[in-house]
């Protein structure tokens, strides 16, 4: 599971009487932006998985850290946020204008839902910038042609994609829309990225069983990957240490924080 939402094509619409992602998931964070088919979907994998709601706990504390870093360590100002999810406290633009108020924030999503809460919640400082773009994963070319107009693509460029590649089922088409959304940006821009496995030695089997009763009872598909097919996602990269390592574990406070199945990296291009 995760935290961005569906890339169906074509107009996306509201629909309450199936559980989808960006509302389950907000759930399990202890959001408030959900209805009863989400909790009892919610409540049903988290009974057969029970480490799902660490794992939306230590995704979003995985983007607050990565923010962080880029802004205070790498000098970031811009990022394109794809795959945005419903927003909650400590959203990607309230914790990089904390740090530098000028940062540009571009955030992507296609859930009707979403947009609502985007307009009236994602809100700029007023030293910077703060824009909303309703566009599909897997029409990279829209996102970076409308990104465009808010962000600077000769500067380097934070692309951030949490929990979003899960939902393009076809590992060969997420790798060429990340191929494709990172040759739009310069050297010095980022990759930010986490992903749900089944790998054993970080805890994943259940995901297997969790994600069939998923793709079953709710909306949209979902699946995981190893960390080899993860992996692939950063070629062309250099990774930021600790490099690909689940979530949780990049860059962790506390240090001893546990490991969830959930892989998660940032890499920079040369």
């Amino acid at each position: 599971m995760t935290e961005g939402s569906s890339p169906t094509a074509g107009p996306a619409r509201l629909n309450t009487s199936v559980a989808h992602n960006a509302r389950v998931w907000n759930y399990w964070i202890g959001g408030k932006d959900n209805y009863e088919v989400d909790q009892r979907v919610g409540d049903h994998i988290a009974g057969m998985f029970p480490v799902i709601r660490a794992v939306a706990r230590a995704d979003r504390e995985f983007l607050a850290r990565a923010v962080r870093c880029l802004t205070a360590e790498r000098g970031i100002r811009q990022f394109l946020d794809v795959g945005t999810g419903l927003p909650t406290v400590d959203n990607t633009h309230e914790i990089a204008q904390r740090m530098a108020p000028e940062s540009r924030i571009v955030y992507v999503d296609n859930d009707p839902i979403v947009l609502v809460h985007a307009r009236s919640l994602l809100t700029s400082s007023p030293e910077g910038v703060t824009d909303y773009v309703d566009a599909d994963v897997r029409d990279p070319d829209t996102i970076v042609e409308r990104a465009a107009e808010t962000l600077d693509l000769q500067r380097p460029v934070a692309v951030m994609m949490l929990g979003i590649l899960n939902f393009v089922l076809d590992t060969d088409e997420a790798r060429d829309i990340v191929r494709r959304l990172m040759a739009a940006v310069p050297s010095g821009s980022h990759l930010v990225l986490t992903h749900p496995t089944f790998d054993a030695d970080v805890g994943g089997e259940g995901n297997v069983a969790a994600m069939e009763f998923w793709n079953a009872h709710a909306t949209p598909p979902i699946t995981a990957r190893s960390r080899a097919d993860v992996a692939a996602f950063l070629e062309g990269l250099q990774p930021v240490e600790p490099g690909l390592v689940p979530c949780s574990r990049w860059r962790p406070e506390p240090a001893s924080a546990a490991v969830v199945p959930q892989y998660g990296a940032v890499a920079v291009k040369p």
